[in-house]
């Protein structure tokens, strides 16, 4: 079940990762083009490796982490689809963290969760500096 929910996952984050996200309203600072993107900590390889890597660890992170019993406390069943937007800061922070999803304390478990990920190696722009790099994550749940 747990590789199920992993894999699901993996493959909607995927989807939905962005470099930019519209519902985020980025500062001129933050405006960089993302040369190279930010690297969970443990990810190697080319490019597309690190990509799918920082989905993967930030997939089993959720699962690890997300409990599960909230959402069954509060009735519901089947899929639940909670959407979280956030930033890797320029120190490789997670930063700006909201959430929304069918209840408040769906989306507040959603924010904790995603503020326990580690400090990641941050995004690079153009002459290897730092940028900050917004992300979009639908989190499906499953009941």
């Amino acid at each position: 079940m747990k590789k199920l929910l992993l894999i699901y996952a993996l493959l909607i984050f995927s989807l939905f990762q962005t470099q930019q996200c519209n519902a985020q309203r980025l500062t001129d600072s933050e405006k960089s083009i993302v040369i190279k993107p930010p690297i969970y900590p443990g990810c190697k390889g080319s490019e597309k490796k690190l990509r799918r890597c920082m989905a993967n660890k930030i997939s089993k992170h959720i699962i690890d982490y997300f409990i599960k019993d909230i959402a069954v406390n509060l009735g519901y069943k089947g899929d639940i689809m909670i959407y979280v937007i956030f930033k890797v800061d320029k120190d490789g922070s997670i930063v700006d963290v909201r959430a929304k999803g069918p209840h408040p304390q769906l989306a507040n478990e959603a924010v904790r969760v995603i503020n326990l990920l580690p400090r990641i190696k941050p995004g690079l722009g153009q002459e290897d500096k730092e940028v900050v790099v917004p992300y979009s994550l639908p989190i499906t749940i499953r009941i």
